[in-house]
């Protein structure tokens, strides 16, 4: 089952190159804060089309359509994710005043078991926030759903705790390893030209540098935006799986 996740949304991700590249030129301008919510309220609209599908469907990719209602559920798929990510922050800050209080070995162990304490929190935070976006889209767009900590937890039980966080993980896993291979294909081939262009007396710094532009333009415009539709498409569909 988290297989056909997983092979479904490669496939669902790679269905239309030119909405990646639209979704990039978005990504390009988020330094002005705008654009993020256009890309987080994009991704809603993924998720939502998940979690009213099935895995190996024939589910479109959204268009890009009612921007003003896009920026809306941006604003709440975001304002939703930084709410569940205050808890770990708040543990952490809590064990590092309680350190501060203290000296010597005893200081660093609070400390040691505080950051785990915040890792785990952090994992379940992000899962919780994820799980919360897809029980949102679910009924409707109620934002008031996303933080029913109840029915999340029934939710989750009905798909399984360890078949969550195993995909979850999974999902990590994929994103850091597309990631790597694309940036080591595109930095091989143009070490491959640079090292020949410096046997035939070319300037090998600026093909580097061509390459190390191309990389940054290829994840901006395709890695990125390609591996954003997998993950919200694959949180949708493992929503869906629920009993």
């Amino acid at each position: 089952m988290i297989l056909d996740i997983y092979k479904d949304s490669l496939e669902y991700s790679a269905k239309d190159w030119k909405t990646l590249v639209k979704l990039g030129v978005i990504a390009l301008f988020s330094i002005l804060l705008i654009p993020i919510f256009l890309v987080a309220g994009y991704n809603y609209r993924v998720v939502n089309t998940a979690v009213h599908g099935v895995i190996n469907g024939r589910d479109p990719l959204p268009e890009f359509d009612n921007i003003t209602g896009m920026f809306v559920d941006g604003g709440k798929v975001l304002i939703v994710e930084v709410l569940y990510l205050l808890v770990p922050i708040i543990v952490f800050l809590l064990f590092i005043v309680i350190a501060n209080a203290l000296t010597g070995i005893l200081a660093s162990a609070i400390m040691v078991i505080g950051a785990l304490i915040t890792f785990l929190l952090a994992v379940a935070s992000c899962l919780m926030s994820q799980m919360g976006i897809c029980h949102m889209a679910h009924n409707e767009g109620v934002f008031a759903k996303a933080f029913r900590i109840k029915e999340l937890k029934e939710v989750i039980d009905d798909i399984g705790w360890l078949k969550c966080i195993i995909t979850y993980i999974g999902l990590i896993i994929i994103t850091m390893v597309i990631s790597a291979v694309v940036n080591t294909i595109i930095y091989g081939i143009f070490a491959a030209f640079g090292f020949s262009g410096f046997m035939l007396g070319a300037d090998a710094g600026a093909i580097f540098l061509l390459g190390g532009i191309i990389n940054i333009l290829v994840t901006i415009f395709i890695v990125g935006p390609y591996l954003s539709i997998f993950n919200a498409r694959s949180i949708g569909l493992l929503y869906a799986t629920q009993i």
